[in-house]
């Protein structure tokens, strides 16, 4: 009788560390619409955690035109540029409505990770995760033209700030084409352009009140659409 073979053992997946297990409550701020958190006149030394609210991350370009870094949500981390203590900063940070933040200055970050160092691995584990975000980002600006580029922030969007309904469309804030083209890096007037195509071929429906957006039609679409164009 022949000697059968077990099955490799899978490599367990690691579970990812919440930071927010390792830090204790700190100090609540509110801002208001279109209020700056931090900016180039007045540099961050924290690290910030969205309790309520949105907020806008963005870099100065050297033409003084702002690319938007990505939008947080509650339970979000952002900030994290304040460890690296550069004197000159060219990143701001903007609460897209009514905000409730919790901080953490770097100091008092490095002061609970000695002995917590289970907080170092869970905020390093965060940085390698949007460092890989921001890598295929990187790439889709390299190879993709602006629709493709438009159609990958609209889906990412809905993935992280979206609403699914039964029928798969997905409700989303209402994201201005000035931010969108902030977050493609084009202008507002070719975001019109093709947000007005997409809205004809029907992938997606916009007004004040927000975006309703048939996410599995434009995967379908990026799927069939050539690259470059």
């Amino acid at each position: 009788m022949g000697m059968s073979m077990a099955p490799a053992p899978q490599p367990q997946q690691r579970t990812l560390e919440d930071p927010l297990a390792h830090l204790p409550c700190s100090t609540i701020l509110e801002y208001r619409k279109g209020q700056t958190i931090y900016g180039h006149d007045q540099p961050s030394t924290s690290i910030y955690l969205v309790i309520d609210g949105k907020v806008k991350v963005c870099r100065l370009a050297e033409d003084g035109r702002q690319v938007v870094v990505d939008i947080y949500q509650p339970d979000e981390f952002f900030g994290e540029s304040a460890f690296l203590g550069l004197a000159q900063r060219t990143e701001l940070s903007v609460a897209l409505e009514s905000t409730k933040l919790m901080t953490w200055t770097t100091a008092e970050i490095e002061e609970i990770a000695t002995r917590r160092p289970r907080l170092a691995i869970a905020l390093l584990q965060l940085l390698v995760q949007r460092s890989m975000d921001f890598g295929s980002r990187i790439e889709s600006f390299s190879v993709d033209n602006i629709a493709r580029r438009l159609a990958r922030a609209l889906i990412r969007f809905s993935e992280r700030l979206g609403q699914e309904a039964e029928d798969g469309s997905v409700q989303m804030i209402p994201f201005t084409h000035e931010l969108l083209s902030q977050y493609v890096g084009t202008s507002r007037e070719i975001v019109t352009h093709y947000m007005n195509q997409f809205r004809r071929q029907g992938y997606l429906r916009y007004s004040r009140k927000g975006i309703l957006l048939h996410r599995n039609a434009l995967r379908e679409w990026l799927r069939q659409e050539p690259i470059a164009a």
